[in-house]
């Protein structure tokens, strides 16, 4: 287990800032210890990921342990990105795990066929994104051995 300066970063893309606000209130309410960073669409995820323009400092950006992904959004959508991440020598290894509102069947095919990780549907309560945010944050940063020796202990 990691000790909590080591503790697994969550980075998530999504464009809806009452989602954002509300992953951030439902990890809070697990307890999550892990460091939590948010970007807006596909472009800010791939600058933050390769540390470009206000994400240059990776102190301040650090390399996630898993990737929340929105699939609908502006600029670069979560396909796009995902599609990119999973080409990247240096970021496939990153979990990316879709979080949107889409239920479409070929969205789910193609984001698995791209190399996405899970595939989670977002839930319509609080309380339902509070125990999707305990699962996933158990699941990846618990239970799964990540790259890089970035297991860890995410909550306290």
């Amino acid at each position: 287990m990691k000790s909590q300066h080591e503790a697994v970063t969550f980075l998530m893309a999504d464009d809806d800032p009452d989602d954002r606000l509300l992953t951030q209130k439902a990890l809070k309410e697990y307890r999550l210890m892990n460091g939590m960073k948010f970007v807006e669409d596909g472009v800010e995820l791939m600058d933050y990921l390769y540390h470009r323009g206000k994400f240059a400092d990776p102190a301040t950006s650090p390399r996630p342990g898993v990737i929340l992904l929105d699939l609908n959004m502006p600029k670069k959508d979560g396909r796009q990105a995902l599609e990119e991440i999973k080409a990247d020598p240096h970021l496939h290894s990153i979990p990316v795990v879709v979080l949107t509102t889409s239920k479409a069947e070929e969205d789910i095919l193609r984001s698995y066929d791209l190399g996405v990780n899970a595939y989670i549907t977002k839930p319509v309560t609080f309380q339902e994104l509070v125990e999707v945010m305990r699962v996933v944050a158990l699941f990846w940063f618990e239970i799964v051995k990540l790259p890089n020796g970035q297991e860890g202990n995410s909550h306290g």
